[in-house]
């Protein structure tokens, strides 16, 4: 695996809404943003229905990566403790499935269903979701306020495999509780750290 950080994109970047593949045929067609297929309710969602009044925090993760692995448990109860309080969760998987069959739909029902996420997971298969949000590796994590501007991305805490560290999600949920509490957040915002994405070969 190729350990990967962060692209850390600027702060105060919009939310990627528009400009995005729409699935044809899906109710609604023509309208802005990306939809994509959510293996958690078997039907493909836009990004726009998903954000919170608050927060929208958008993970990019995958079902083989240690990394994600290391700290699945800790997805699961963020979602559990922050979304009553206005804020909504969205996982992406953008890996090429075809090289990293692991990475499935099917297999990432089998990942919701182990975990017990109750948040959208969805399939990025064209991978141009991704690479609209900069993101770089799994997990990557991007929070943005209710007025869909970025106000975090980086790491979950410092806690990576093989450490001695707990994963208590410490600086997503300092993140988090500075928005809901409209302080201003940390300047010091480190990169998460995990395997890179999986992007599909460059055609010619």
């Amino acid at each position: 695996m190729a350990k990967t950080p962060s692209a850390m994109i600027p702060l105060g970047s919009m939310l990627p809404l528009g400009a995005l593949p729409l699935v044809e045929g899906a109710d609604g067609e023509g309208a802005e943003g990306f939809c994509l297929f959510d293996i958690c309710s078997g039907s493909d969602i836009r990004l726009a229905e998903l954000c919170g009044p608050k927060a929208t925090v958008v993970m990019f993760i995958c079902n083989h990566c240690p990394y994600v692995k290391h700290v699945q448990d800790e997805l699961r109860r963020l979602s559990d403790d922050y979304t009553l309080k206005g804020v909504s969760f969205v996982a992406i998987n953008s890996n090429d499935v075809q090289a990293y069959p692991d990475d499935s739909p099917e297999k990432m029902r089998e990942f919701a269903s182990q975990t017990g996420i109750s948040f959208p997971y969805l399939y990025d298969e064209s991978q141009q979701v991704a690479r609209s949000f900069g993101a770089t590796c799994t997990p990557d994590f991007f929070v943005y306020n209710g007025d869909q501007e970025l106000v975090y991305r980086g790491q979950l805490d410092d806690s990576r495999p093989g450490s001695d560290i707990a994963v208590d999600g410490r600086d997503l949920r300092g993140a988090l509780d500075a928005l809901i509490a409209g302080r201003a957040q940390v300047s010091e915002q480190k990169p998460s750290l995990g395997c890179n994405i999986k992007w599909k070969p460059e055609r010619c």
